[in-house]
């Protein structure tokens, strides 16, 4: 493989990342918070389970607002009849 023909994303491929960014870590979050619930000594406690509930709440939240984007960005454009 030649290293040197590889260009990288692309201007659109970036944008896209940067908006999912809040989903992408929204969901590390959540990963870590499982993971401090899977691996917890004695099992897990109040505290952590609180951590999951509020990692999903924000990784829900999250999603929301990116759906909300997509929405918004593929709703037709009404055009005003110009007089």
């Amino acid at each position: 493989m030649d290293f040197n023909d590889l260009t990288g994303p692309s201007e659109a491929e970036l944008t896209a990342i940067e908006l999912e960014w809040p989903l992408i870590a929204a969901e590390l979050d959540l990963t870590q918070a499982e993971i401090l619930l899977l691996t917890a000594d004695g099992g897990p406690s109040e505290l952590d389970w609180k951590r999951l509930r509020r990692a999903e709440r924000e990784r829900l939240a999250a999603l929301r607002d990116l759906l909300n984007l997509t929405e918004a960005a593929m709703r037709p454009v009404r055009r005003l009849a110009v007089a």
